[in-house]
């Protein structure tokens, strides 16, 4: 491949503004789109590397987003063809991760809700291979799912990228799943646990979608409960706005991105009105090293009537934590949360 020409906006080849700066290029190739050369991050670096607790930093997803917000107009040249590197065990998240979809497993008296895992943006079932079997071993039917496949989006179409659809058809199919967890269990309710996009999902699913008297628990990671700006690219006054940068975003990276940002209609029609459901128990799991939702205290939750919600630092509890938002399933902090919002009696280390 020739030389990378100078005329790059955050990967597009075009006169740069000088508000424009050149994003970080460690882990980043460059590939043809239709003509043009556009930065492919590498995925199997940026995403999740096994063994890494500070692998996973979403600091080039800021630069794609900032892209597009100096570099907007070029949306007419770009068609979801690129291919990612693999990542984990199981690159296109097909087999469910270690403990998890044993559809024989019966709940017991002590675990009486299975627990459904729901990954977040651009991700898949694989980001709960640490957790997943974790729970497990200490008595929990597990079932982790993949949705929100959209191939229409560049990002949507790369092989084991989920959850870059519509959020709102997402959270039918969770509770689609959750349906069939019940069927195949006799549990009555299940507890869900959400990272990043899935914490919005399920609190979509409970709302809007008939999850409220099937979910006992609802746990989120570092949720994107009331948005993102993104290190302040975003302007919250225009992201539904059409032809704006932020609403442009979405053949790339995926509508359900749009709908995370702050000041969007999702997330007003979500969050008006309470923020809860009556019944349901709520923890929300925030981290000061969290690197996409900033200020971290902003996934946290108010409790509506009838709820209970539980606001929980991490770093609180183990200040040495190091995981970022991607990898934050990971931590074992976060593990012994996730156990104690299931059971209180649980006990544990929160900082091994």
């Amino acid at each position: 491949m020739p030389p990378v020409p100078d005329l790059f906006c955050h990967g597009f080849m075009i006169p740069r503004p000088s508000a424009c700066r050149d994003p970080e290029t460690e882990g980043v190739r460059r590939e043809p789109v239709d003509g043009m050369i556009i930065r492919i991050i590498d995925l199997s670096q940026s995403i999740r590397t096994k063994g890494s607790p500070m692998a996973g930093s979403k600091r080039w997803f800021a630069a794609a987003l900032s892209g597009f917000l100096c570099c907007s107009a070029l949306f007419g040249s770009l068609a979801p063809n690129a291919a990612a590197a693999p990542f984990g065990k199981n690159p296109d998240g097909s087999v469910a991760p270690p403990g998890a979809n044993d559809w024989s497993c019966a709940p017991s008296a002590a675990h009486p809700e299975p627990v459904v895992l729901v990954h977040g943006t651009w991700d898949n079932q694989n980001a709960w291979d640490v957790l997943a079997p974790r729970l497990k071993a200490v008595g929990y039917c597990v079932f982790s799912l993949n949705y929100g496949r959209d191939a229409t989006s560049l990002f949507g179409s790369i092989p084991g990228q989920y959850a870059t659809g519509d959020i709102r058809a997402s959270a039918r199919e969770v509770g689609a799943f959750v349906e069939r967890v019940r069927a195949a269990t006799g549990a009555a309710k299940v507890a869900l646990v959400g990272h990043s996009q899935g914490a919005v999902v399920s609190r979509q699913y409970v709302r809007f979608d008939g999850g409220g008297d099937r979910v006992g628990h609802l746990i989120t990671l570092v949720g994107s409960n009331h948005g993102t700006s993104y290190q302040g690219l975003v302007n919250a006054n225009r992201v539904d706005t059409p032809q704006s940068p932020e609403h442009m975003a979405a053949p790339l990276l995926g509508v359900a991105i749009v709908q995370q940002l702050v000041g969007s209609e999702f997330l007003h029609q979500l969050n008006d009105d309470g923020e809860t459901v009556p019944g349901i128990d709520y923890t929300a799991i925030a981290s000061r090293l969290d690197d996409v939702s900033r200020p971290p205290e902003e996934t946290f939750l108010h409790a509506g009537p009838g709820a209970t919600v539980h606001n929980v630092m991490v770093q609180d509890l183990c200040p040495a934590d190091p995981y970022l938002h991607a990898t934050l399933p990971n931590s074992p902090t976060v593990a012994y949360i996730v156990e104690r919002a299931l059971d209180p009696s649980f006990e544990g280390n929160p900082c091994p």
